[in-house]
């Protein structure tokens, strides 16, 4: 055998359970750390990162110490976080139910009374009429609830209520806080003082959406006083967008929907699926002969209107001894001669009173107003029912349409309203005149007086003034 000069190496035998004792040993040390670190994680966590809900509950406890027990309303609810809330208990996805049961209490039905004016072979009569519509209340201030509803459910009201839930305890008076007749929206003011605790406590302020991302298949919800009956829940789907609507030749674009949209539902929510408010629904675009096509005034169009309409200051109307007189005669513009014609909406001036505030300010007859106070003007009713809450002595901004070369021309001038006792001097010589329209000066407008007894030439001077608008239609125009 040769030899093996070569010296043998030997391997070190490792020591039973030396090496599992290390990592055992290990792995406790790196369990340690992680679950200290994990630990201070969830901690900062917890404080950092809480879904609202609880955020709003770790912030109630610590300031109901400091908040004062008797500012009972400082805060409303708001819809969509109720409506999460419930979901996400029932672990569903929402439902129209879901939707009706939190967001029904952010809707109210509105109720009006007011005098028309009703022309016929006998005169001009007036009578007592009344209105219903709804509205959503999207805010509030120190002193007020703001509800969000169209002008044409307000328009020539000289009373107006809000009932909360359908119920004769829960009707409150309102006032008009301001309107925009060309975009159909308007602001209503219902004072916190005059609602009830029980009231206040059932409320809810509704959450505005985003009309624009709506999509046209999306599946929506309609809440309203249809039919002034009380409030009722409709469903459907968007069927259009920016749906091109021709009204008192204002061209609106409008969501397009099957949901029934009815008569007094005027002023209610078009929601989405997540009871957020998308649109504000109008039956005054809404067609008798045509089925299934509703149609709601865009949020995204809207909110600007309404948060200006908002900040405006709310007024009472005024005693007749302190009530501020235009002096002027107006007439609505029918919607035949508007869309014939191609005249603007509002208050056609068919007689201004010579050296009154109207005529010193430089409106002349022919003249139509469509603004008194950046408020938009649509009907002489609209005028007269808006300047019965100013008094005599103020100074405010008229625009008005005047005709030239065949085309309208929008002039704002300022207008001080003229002294109580002036304008009932000037109604009693037209009451002892048998030349002249018997009249009654109440809000600053030559309105007739249904009481009168009226001679043949007195209803054909009443009569006049459709006269003189045709006239002035027709040397206008070249007819």
């Amino acid at each position: 055998m040769p030899e093996d000069n070569g010296k043998k190496k030997h391997k070190k035998e490792k020591k039973p359970g030396k090496g599992t004792g290390r990592s055992a040993l290990n792995g406790l040390v790196f369990g340690l750390c992680a679950a200290l670190i994990f630990c201070g994680v969830v901690a900062v966590g917890n404080r950092t990162f809480l879904k609202p809900a609880q955020q709003e509950t770790v912030a109630s406890a610590e300031t109901a110490e400091t908040t004062d027990a008797t500012d009972k309303k400082a805060d409303i609810p708001n819809t969509t976080t109720s409506t999460a809330q419930t979901v996400s208990q029932a672990g569903t996805g929402y439902s129209v139910s879901d939707i009706a049961k939190n967001c029904m209490p952010s809707i109210v039905a509105i109720n009006t009374k007011g005098i028309e004016e009703v022309r016929s072979m006998f005169g001009t009569q007036q009578r007592e009429s009344e209105g219903a519509g709804s509205g959503i209340i999207v805010g509030k201030n120190d002193t007020e609830l703001l509800i969000a509803t169209n002008n044409h459910v307000v328009s020539g009201a000289e009373e107006v209520s809000v009932c909360f839930d359908d119920s004769e305890d829960s009707v409150v008076s309102a006032k008009v806080k301001g309107t925009d007749s060309s975009n159909d929206l308007a602001i209503v003011s219902v004072a916190l003082s005059d609602i009830s605790d029980d009231i206040l406590s059932n409320i809810k302020i509704a959450t505005i959406g985003d009309s624009s991302s709506v999509q046209v298949g999306d599946q929506v919800v309609a809440i309203g006083n249809a039919l002034g009956y009380g409030q009722s829940v409709t469903t459907g789907i968007v069927s259009a967008l920016d749906r091109e609507v021709t009204i008192d030749n204002v061209t609106s674009k409008l969501i397009q929907t099957d949901a029934a949209i009815n008569p007094g539902n005027s002023g209610g929510a078009l929601l989405n699926m997540k009871g957020e408010l998308i649109g504000i629904n109008s039956a005054k675009y809404a067609s008798a002969e045509v089925e299934g096509m509703g149609y709601a005034i865009p949020v995204a169009t809207a909110q600007p209107i309404l948060d200006n309409l908002m900040t405006r200051e709310t007024r009472d109307v005024v005693s007749e001894d302190e009530a501020g007189y235009l002096g002027v005669s107006v007439q609505d513009v029918s919607e035949e001669a508007s869309s014939y014609y191609g005249i603007p909406s509002g208050a056609y001036l068919a007689a201004v009173e010579e050296n009154g505030a109207a005529a010193k300010a430089g409106i002349k007859q022919g003249d139509i107003i469509t603004k008194f106070d950046g408020l938009s003007i649509s009907s002489a009713s609209e005028l007269k029912s808006t300047i019965a809450y100013y008094k005599e002595g103020e100074t405010v901004d008229v625009t008005y349409m005047r005709a030239n070369n065949g085309e309208y021309e929008e002039h704002t001038v300022s207008v001080t309203l003229a002294k109580s006792e002036a304008a009932a001097k000037q109604n009693a010589q037209q009451k002892n005149s048998t030349d002249s329209q018997s009249g009654n000066p109440k809000d600053g407008l030559t309105v007739p007086d249904p009481d009168a007894d009226q001679s043949e030439d007195q209803q054909q001077d009443e009569s006049q003034y459709y006269g003189n608008m045709q006239d002035f239609f027709n040397e206008f125009f070249g007819y």
